[in-house]
């Protein structure tokens, strides 16, 4: 493990992880739960470092059977999923608190929402400078270089760490 960044607290029979124990990724990704011949076997937790986890019944390495809760709690449905849908854009802070007052709009889920760095954008799970086109966690570690498609989508749709000055519109002709 050492030769892979991760790491095992917990039981082991025949040199093998066996029984209840916590893996941790190099990511920081970590599984808490039930091994078997060295694989997740059982009932586990795969906990993300964003906030989220996965908790599911393993076999044999493989998740069976699972749930997945995002960070703010809101739990994945994947029939008759109601969250973010056509009709409703609200984000799950404000189905569960309210809707901020008029003029104070919610712009992202986290409230208060990331302070994104000048020149930078925030794609979810991480800033991403589309200069050198290299997304860092919040934590300012390297995730991935962003892929032509990715770079795309993120300047079209994702919050800008900079103003823009749009000034008067001209009137269209009708």
């Amino acid at each position: 493990m050492e030769y892979t960044g991760s790491s095992y607290e917990g039981e082991i029979k025949n040199e093998r992880l066996e029984g209840k124990g916590k893996y941790s990724f190099p990511t920081g990704t970590r599984y808490e739960g039930e091994l078997k011949d060295s694989m997740f076997h059982g009932q586990g937790t795969l906990y993300f470092t964003n906030g989220s986890k996965y908790v599911a019944t393993w076999e044999n390495g493989k998740a069976i059977e699972g749930q997945y809760t995002f960070a703010d709690g809101l739990e994945f449905k994947e029939n008759n999923w109601e969250y973010c849908d056509g009709y409703d854009r609200r984000f799950y802070t404000e189905i569960c608190n309210g809707l901020q007052p008029a003029g104070r709009s919610q712009l992202t889920n986290r409230v208060p929402p990331r302070e994104i760095p000048e020149g930078c954008y925030d794609c979810g799970d991480g800033f991403y400078n589309p200069v050198t086109r290299v997304v860092q966690d919040y934590n300012c570690k390297f995730l991935r270089n962003a892929d032509d498609d990715e770079h795309e989508w993120i300047v079209r749709t994702c919050r800008k760490g900079w103003d823009e000055i749009v000034g008067p519109q001209p009137q269209l002709a009708t």
